[in-house]
């Protein structure tokens, strides 16, 4: 894993344009997309019924595209540490796309480019693109910008 480090939000200013790094693979796990599920109300049969889903289009389970946009904030995390932080509020996301299906038992990692930083107020706006790259796919199986303040 790739990780870059800042003392305070307003150094993400200088890091405009720049791959901040890239995640572990995480594994997506049948508990998981159940937890999800569970969480959401959407217990879909192509995400939790691993017998029916075998027999369905993808050939077995695969989880919540919002499943897989939620873990954002962790692979984001996990590739930039802003030593001086007060908090981290997600702001929202600017575009989403879902190329590829995850099927349980796959492996996900995160590619996190800061695409911008602006000044706010409250601390400083920060863009992300987030490309989840999915183990042994020429395809990502997500691409999202996401905002997020810190202050």
């Amino acid at each position: 894993m790739t990780r870059t480090q800042v003392r305070a939000p307003a150094d993400l200013l200088d890091l405009a344009g720049t791959q901040l790094g890239v995640t572990d693979w995480l594994q997506i796990t049948q508990q998981r997309v159940n937890l999800f599920a569970e969480a959401t109300d959407d217990r879909q049969w192509i995400h939790v019924d691993p017998a029916r889903a075998a027999a369905g289009p993808f050939g077995g389970p695969i989880a919540h595209g919002y499943l897989t946009l939620s873990l954002a904030t962790v692979l984001i995390a996990d590739v930039l540490v802003v030593e001086q932080l007060r908090a981290i509020v997600n702001y929202g996301l600017n575009k989403v796309r879902f190329p590829s299906p995850v099927p349980v038992g796959s492996r996900l990692r995160g590619v996190i480019t800061l695409t911008g930083a602006n000044e706010r107020p409250a601390g400083v706006e920060a863009v992300f693109t987030v490309v989840y790259e999915l183990e042994n796919s020429v395809r990502p199986a997500c691409v999202a910008e996401v905002v997020a303040l810190y202050s």
